[in-house]
């Protein structure tokens, strides 16, 4: 079995990125920032890998 990949919400998210709520879903509408999916009807979240890829592709620009 494949290990799951750990899930992100809002409030760590900004602790990882360093980057505000709002410039977060700016980026996300401009397409420069990994979107979130929903694993409930209130909740939103970001697969960690997806996030530390785009990190690291910020570091090799």
């Amino acid at each position: 079995m494949k290990d799951i990949d750990r899930l992100v919400r809002m409030r760590e998210l900004i602790k990882i990125v360093s980057m505000s709520r709002a410039n977060i879903y700016l980026l996300m509408s401009k397409g420069k920032f990994p979107k979130n999916f929903k694993i409930s009807e209130q909740t939103a979240v970001w697969r960690l890998s997806v996030i530390e890829d785009w990190i690291k592709q910020r570091e090799n620009e």
